[in-house]
């Protein structure tokens, strides 16, 4: 069988798109003309040139595959510019899914993310039916993918598609060539650059993890439901401790209240349109970490099987790679 693979030059698409050659699927992955392709070298898959603002491209990709799995997205937290992202992760991934739709494809998982979900104001783990306000949603990538998940369960819908939503939470661990946001925070912590942090936490998971997760959506996944993908609960403080213990080094730590770092990421992001360079703290992402973004897999546990390693190996696999790889130099 042959399954088309979007984002595979990217840290989690890369990792669905080994996750399914293991499983013996003939990969197809659509790539940017310019994309970077290290995270395919070595790898027997077939790449169809493309983008997701082109439609003709998207049917030419799908065209003799029989499942998609659509993992790419303009991931950043912060963009001078959001019409791409908007263009990218909404009317982009709206083009795929027709496309797949009117090509016939038998199977089709889409990578949300808990980002679209609602979070408890008790710290409590959230879980698919946590009610989410899109009124609270910091940032134009948790909007952008909130309107394309809600547009995409509209055509599962519509179309009786034979689609599965998968809501990956954070993903950690080998191959994060560029790097995400959360492999930045990995890097900065091992450099020795987070000298301080806010009372805030994260879903670890290995991203190897959440890819076979992707591939039990496929083979027992219900269509028009969605499955959290996620690990451990962690704060931020436990985190950076645990690299620093996987670095063999110790660093003092401060806690900044949150209304403190809303005026420094302020200035960041000024100064970041005079650099042209992602600034490291964001006013979104500043006011993200006013709540605990805990959830709970139990759903994709009970009705996929899905399981999880420990996050500190996540963590131990990303220290290695970045090391391993010269980002620390």
């Amino acid at each position: 069988m042959k399954s088309l693979v979007t984002g595979a030059t990217g840290f989690l698409g890369s990792a669905v798109m080994r996750c399914l050659l293991t499983a013996g699927h003939e990969v197809r992955v659509l790539a940017r003309p310019d994309s970077d392709r290290r995270n395919l070298e070595n790898y027997p898959v077939e790449i169809t040139e493309g983008d997701l603002r082109d439609f003709e491209s998207l049917k030419r990709a799908v065209r003799g595959c029989e499942n998609l799995f659509h993992v790419a997205a303009d991931y950043r937290l912060w963009v001078p510019d959001p019409e791409t992202m908007y263009e990218i992760n909404v009317t982009g991934t709206r083009a795929l899914i027709i496309a797949a739709h009117q090509a016939g494809l038998s199977r089709i998982v889409y990578t949300s993310s808990v980002a679209t979900l609602g979070l408890n104001p008790d710290g409590t783990s959230a879980d698919e039916e946590t009610p989410s306000d899109p009124a609270t949603l910091n940032g134009y990538y948790k909007r952008s993918k909130y309107q394309a998940e809600q547009l995409v369960r509209q055509l599962t819908h519509d179309h009786q598609l034979p689609l599965v939503i998968v809501n990956p939470s954070t993903p950690i661990g080998p191959n994060d060539i560029r790097p995400t946001p959360t492999g930045r925070i990995v890097l900065d912590t091992i450099a020795g650059r987070m000298p301080a942090y806010v009372n805030t936490g994260l879903n670890i998971a290995h991203v190897d993890d959440i890819a076979y997760g992707h591939l039990l959506a496929y083979q027992y996944g219900k269509p028009q439901e969605r499955y959290i993908l996620g690990g451990d609960n962690m704060t931020l403080l436990q985190i950076l401790q645990a690299i620093d213990e996987i670095n063999g080094t110790q660093h003092y730590r401060i806690s900044i209240p949150i209304n403190v770092m809303l005026p420094m990421a302020w200035f960041m992001e000024k100064m970041a349109l005079l650099t042209h360079t992602e600034p490291r703290a964001t006013l979104d992402s500043i006011r993200m970490a006013k709540k605990l973004m805990f959830f709970s897999s139990e759903k994709a546990e009970r009705e996929l099987g899905y399981r999880y390693r420990p996050a500190i190996e996540a963590l131990k696999d990303a220290v290695k790679w970045f090391k391993d790889n010269d980002y620390c130099n």
